[in-house]
């Protein structure tokens, strides 16, 4: 593939879309390609593509940039498709959070699971399929990746709904080799990440699996000694004087010591903290006798606001050259998805954590059971590699937490009121009937604007 093209649908994603042009720009294997940006904002799809030209003439690449605000017009020829886009999802996610807590449901992040990432599949599924439909229209072979949350909801929905199309879901929380290097400190096998060589990844035995962003570290292990109590004793030592990333927000604290608690009763450890604390009922604040770790903290609209306004804010800085254009490439870095897409051009079978259905890849649960893997990526294929059993006691909630995803799908997609109950009643936030009942009645009211009919 000579000139891939690549149309991102949603270019004002911008935790996505900013490292979009890098890569693109970066990449020998995409940058005589065509990257199609397409956002129903007119204001910041004007933005977006006069920085990515930008970009492109400072680093002299040959990439061909297009905007459009109807992604039909740009469709044609396109050998990836990526979904990022989000209906006003810091406004929608805030009442999905707001609502919830009234009946005792606590949500940090508020996307995935629970009544937030139920309602956020009826607010983002409805489009997700009108693309998927128009791909298959105008451009069936190209590859469809799904960038927007509930990943494992509108994952299984395009691999229900439009079996022919070639998709797959993506989440960044084990971008490679980041997520070993994360590891490989943990375990004190190097103290930076320099350290980190190509001999040392290739003898390091990583294996990670489960529904998106309730995922466990079931093997680490280095020329064959194991070092889960290592990375374990870590997330002890850290957790009392903790924040990720230095992040203090509700998705960050006290994640080493839910991880360290998560460990200790099922001897694995959580990958993805931050979210894996929400898909239980453990940090609800439930109990009736008190726990060392506080019920988890609210998803902050303002909060989030205001980290939205300051990524549009270093926007316009480059593009009024306040901060010089040449600086682009070295403030942001390599993305997720465009590092799966130049892999697949580029033929290098680089292995990359993505969300598809398991395929025998952990060996007793379902082939359809849809799951975030290591797979093998070429042009033709996405293939899960091997990863054993997953252990009892995590399997049991993993299928809780399928079944109310795919039965969120079938909601969705068919329109099907019935079902939504029953994926609001199967999952594993809910602890009354009643209280499911009216959380659905006062979202469904508050989100009319948002939300399609259902019957």
């Amino acid at each position: 593939m000579k000139h891939p093209k690549v149309v991102v649908l949603g270019a004002g994603s911008l935790f996505f879309g900013r490292q979009a042009i890098w890569q693109m720009v970066h990449s020998p294997y995409l940058n005589n390609g065509t990257l199609s940006l397409v956002e129903t904002n007119e204001e910041r799809l004007k933005k977006l593509v006069q920085l990515a030209e930008m970009v492109v003439k400072e680093n002299d690449v040959k990439l061909r940039i297009e905007g459009s605000l109807q992604r039909k017009d740009v469709l044609e020829d396109a050998d990836f498709v990526i979904l990022s886009f989000a209906n006003q999802t810091v406004k929608y996610r805030g009442i999905d959070c707001e609502v919830s807590e009234k009946y005792g449901i606590r949500m940090c992040s508020g996307d995935t699971i629970g009544p937030g990432g139920i309602f956020r599949a009826m607010r983002e599924l409805p489009e997700i399929m009108a693309c998927a439909k128009d791909i298959e229209e105008i451009c069936p072979d190209a590859w469809v990746i799904n960038y927007i949350n509930p990943s494992t909801v509108h994952g299984m929905a395009l691999n229900k709904y439009f079996p022919k199309l070639k998709s797959f879901a993506l989440c960044d929380s084990h971008h490679m080799p980041h997520k070993k290097i994360i590891y490989a400190k943990r375990a004190g096998l190097i103290k930076n990440e320099s350290e980190y060589t190509k001999e040392m990844d290739q003898q390091f035995d990583l294996r990670i699996a489960g529904v998106n962003h309730f995922t466990w570290l079931l093997k680490a292990e280095y020329n064959g000694k194991d070092l889960l109590p290592a990375i374990a004793q870590s997330l002890r030592q850290s957790a009392e004087t903790e924040t990720v990333g230095g992040d203090t927000g509700a998705k960050a604290i006290y994640n080493d010591a839910i991880s360290y608690q998560l460990y200790e009763i099922f001897g694995y450890v959580p990958t993805c903290t931050a979210h894996t604390k929400e898909y239980v009922p453990y940090w609800q604040g439930l109990g009736k006798n008190k726990s060392v770790i506080p019920p988890l903290s609210i998803w902050e609209t303002e909060e989030r606001y205001q980290r939205h306004d300051e990524m549009w804010q270093e926007i316009d800085d480059f593009i009024t050259e306040k901060t010089p254009i040449k600086n682009y490439m070295s403030t942001y870095g390599p993305d997720h998805a465009t590092d799966v897409i130049e892999a697949m051009v580029s033929g290098s079978k680089q292995p990359f954590y993505i969300n598809i259905p398991n395929n025998g890849a952990v060996t007793n649960m379902n082939d359809d059971a849809f799951l975030e893997l290591l797979c093998e990526v070429s042009l033709d294929e996405v293939k899960p590699l091997h990863v054993g059993e997953m252990p009892r006691g995590i399997r049991g909630l993993q299928e809780v937490v399928l079944d109310t995803h795919e039965l969120t799908a079938e909601a969705v997609v068919e329109k099907d009121f019935n079902k939504l109950r029953r994926a609001m009643l199967t999952d594993p936030l809910i602890n009354s009937i009643e209280d499911a009942d009216q959380i659905i009645k006062e979202l469904l009211e508050k989100e009319k604007e948002a939300i399609q009919i259902i019957s």
